[in-house]
């Protein structure tokens, strides 16, 4: 979980511009990756002056920092739901991947950034909190599957490690082109995900 931090909002900023400038700023690392990214060009494409843009914000870092930590901080309060609810292995696989496209639904910006970005920004101390959630999101998905095998609900011979990379990778890539408020719901593509995934596409026999 990432650690508390010292804020860096002026006394008279309005939370709700806040917020805008962050989901505007999320959109731009995303587009153009933080490092191609000026504080400047955020500024234009909010429509402002560079230097108004430090009214909210000391450095485009704490903006990273602020969008990333938000983001993980919601998609915990959800996952750490769901791993107390005393679920079935499959049915504990089926909540977090539903849980994991609802997060890309609300953060799909955020999530890009996070695939991009963070096996750079791992070695900065500012962002050790990444590391510690990588660490406890594979702790997460590993138990689950190794606790289905072991009561009979996955496959014996279910290689652990590699459907978890299987699963991780396929849910999360999505945020590539997924697009909120398209045709399909992120319950309905979850759904589907998991028929794949769990089921299979071929026709049984």
């Amino acid at each position: 979980m990432p650690a508390a931090k010292k804020k860096t909002t002026t006394a008279n900023a309005s939370p709700e511009r806040r917020r805008e400038l962050l989901n505007i700023a999320a959109e731009v690392f995303a587009a153009h990756g933080y490092n191609a990214t000026t504080v400047r060009r955020i500024a234009d494409e909010a429509g402002m002056l560079a230097g108004s843009l430090y009214y909210h914000f000391d450095s485009k870092e704490s903006m990273l920092d602020e969008i990333l930590s938000s983001f993980l901080t919601e998609l915990w309060d959800g996952y750490d739901a769901v791993l107390a609810a005393g679920l079935g292995p499959r049915e504990t696989i089926e909540a977090l991947v539903t849980e994991s496209f609802r997060e890309i639904d609300r953060h799909r910006a955020a999530v890009a950034i996070y695939q991009k970005e963070s096996r750079h920004l791992v070695g900065q101390s500012r962002f050790g909190y990444l590391a510690d959630s990588q660490r406890k999101f594979e702790k997460a998905w590993l138990g689950t599957l190794e606790r289905g095998v072991a009561d009979g609900v996955f496959r014996a011979d279910l290689d652990i490690r590699l459907t978890y990379r299987f699963v991780r990778d396929t849910v999360w890539v999505a945020a590539s082109w997924y697009r909120p408020g398209g045709q399909h719901s992120p319950e309905e593509i979850a759904r589907q995900y998991l028929s794949m995934v769990l089921d299979g596409v071929a026709v049984r026999a």
